[in-house]
């Protein structure tokens, strides 16, 4: 009796100190984890702070693709001195190291670094008249807005939403692109527009010409920018539009302080181009960033 009693004691604390080891181990084993993921989480964050210190640090990374990257964070990672790295993992080129195209090269054929190559000024103090071939904006690498926007009338499309245009002046219903906020900044527009545009210059923005049109600018093979969805043109009968003024010497008509409501949410006036297109205001936020 006393033999059983006392094997019967040494496995009952075999037992206990089992049990008391195995608590142990996943003890342990969840501390180990948690710092493994705390340790994971550190080193992902220190990789976007290092990265972001890269961009930066690094002198050599052009002043046109820095204003990009901050324009357009939802899509675009990082650059370096000659290219823009998309967060799909897409790179293109800064520089196709053409040099000493003309102006109409640079609208055909361009690169991201024409596209940046001339600087847009904000508000009434632009230098008006612009100079020849002078119109910041008008030159665009096309494939950087078909990857963002839809590279098809169908893709774009997918993307539109309905933005009330003026409710009290207009009472349009528009279709504008979701993406990079520019419904959102539209809308913005529209509100700032009736709340602090005077009465007198209703006229100029009471109609709109349109906004989303898959097509291409006339007589060119480049998409306009209403084929994105990003582009509206005001009233036509207070515009003018070089083509139909037969002349590019300068002609415009529409208030400067519509511009500037438009220019502060990220839109570029037409009106600002040597080859002007007062009615056209275009979501370009990368122009427009300090």
């Amino acid at each position: 009796m006393r033999a059983n009693f006392d094997e019967d004691y040494m496995n009952l604390i075999i037992s206990i100190i089992a049990i008391f080891s195995l608590f142990s181990c996943n003890e342990n084993r969840t501390e180990n984890n948690t710092e493994n993921r705390t340790s994971y989480s550190n080193s992902e964050k220190n990789n976007k702070e290092n990265q972001t210190d890269r961009i930066k640090g690094n002198k050599n990374i052009p002043e046109g693709l820095r204003k990009l990257l901050k324009a357009y964070p939802d899509f675009l990672d990082s650059a370096d001195d000659n290219n823009l790295y998309w967060k799909d993992g897409t790179i293109m080129q800064w520089d196709d190291g053409i040099k000493n195209k003309t102006h109409e090269e640079m609208l055909d054929n361009p690169d991201l670094e024409d596209m940046m190559s001339q600087k847009y000024v904000k508000g009434s103090n632009w230098g008006s008249p612009p100079d020849e071939n002078f119109e910041p904006g008008r030159i665009r690498y096309e494939p950087f807005f078909t990857k963002m926007y839809g590279s098809s009338s169908g893709e774009v499309q997918q993307n539109l939403v309905n933005v009330n245009w003026l409710p009290s002046i207009c009472g349009c219903t528009i279709q504008f692109n979701s993406i990079n906020q520019a419904a959102e900044k539209m809308r913005e527009v529209s509100d700032e527009i009736e709340a602090t545009l005077p009465a007198d210059l209703y006229k100029y923005v009471s109609k709109t010409s349109g906004t989303f049109n898959w097509r291409k600018i006339a007589g060119t093979n480049r998409l306009s920018t209403h084929a994105f969805g990003t582009s509206i043109d005001i009233n036509t009968k207070y515009s003018n539009y070089w083509k139909w003024e037969g002349s590019t010497t300068w002609r415009n008509q529409i208030p400067i302080e519509i511009v500037e409501i438009f220019e502060k949410h990220g839109f570029i006036w037409g009106g600002k181009w040597y080859h002007y297109d007062t009615m056209h205001f275009e979501y370009r936020p990368e122009l427009l960033v300090e």
